[in-house]
């Protein structure tokens, strides 16, 4: 197995890991919360780092396979995915508030919204290759790399939000506490993701959807 590859496995083994720091509620003295924010987040960038040295140094060194081809996009669906679905659950346990409620709803209609875009354009990429019109094999375009960054930074942000603007870090000034009760920069990271999934699906769609022969 090439480093690329098994730059790709880790990032499968750290998944499950990263999940456990969401959906389990540690103690740790009574920081567990925090503790567990700052692991996951942790545990997410690096993740994503190797998502990003993976390609490249495949591409650099002429490594790329047909395991690391099947592997990549399922180790990225799966990061993101189960990143939305533990925030999900941390949500769900302030969703007796109004606002923790609105906050919860929003942050699983996301999930969703990404899910459906990833089974729509994977549906897509197999109709197209498939195709004896095309040959066509469809690559990540510009907007699909920006949807991706922005995912990213999507659960960055929720993970961290409620620590760096939350009594952890700023102790009892109000002004942060009510950032962090709002949601406000988890609220304009969700905008964001959502519009690029969006839009990053319906340019897939448009570029190749032709190619489709609906006879067949």
């Amino acid at each position: 197995m090439n480093l690329p590859n098994k730059l790709t496995v880790a990032r499968i083994c750290m998944i499950p890991l990263f999940m456990v720091f969401l959906l389990i509620p540690f103690s740790f003295g009574g920081k567990g919360e925090t503790v567990c924010r700052v692991a996951a987040a942790f545990l997410f960038l690096v993740a994503a780092i190797t998502d990003h040295l993976d390609g490249k140094i495949a591409r650099k060194r002429q490594l790329v396979t047909d395991f690391g081809k099947f592997l990549d996009p399922l180790a990225d669906k799966m990061m993101v995915l189960g990143a939305l679905i533990g925030l999900i659950v941390l949500a769900g346990r302030g969703a007796s508030s109004t606002e923790g409620g609105v906050y919860y709803r929003l942050t699983a209609t996301l999930c969703f919204l990404i899910l459906f875009r990833e089974l729509a354009v994977t549906s897509l990429r197999l109709a197209v290759s498939g195709s004896k019109r095309s040959g066509v094999v469809i690559a990540a375009n510009i907007l699909g790399k920006i949807k991706t960054v922005s995912q990213i930074v999507f659960v960055m942000v929720a993970l961290l939000e409620p620590i760096v603007f939350g009594e952890y870090l700023l102790g009892h000034f109000e002004v942060f506490l009510a950032v962090s009760q709002h949601h406000l920069l988890s609220y304009a990271a969700m905008l964001f993701t959502a519009v690029m999934t969006v839009w990053s699906g319906l340019s897939y769609f448009k570029a190749f959807f032709p190619l489709i022969n609906s006879n067949k």
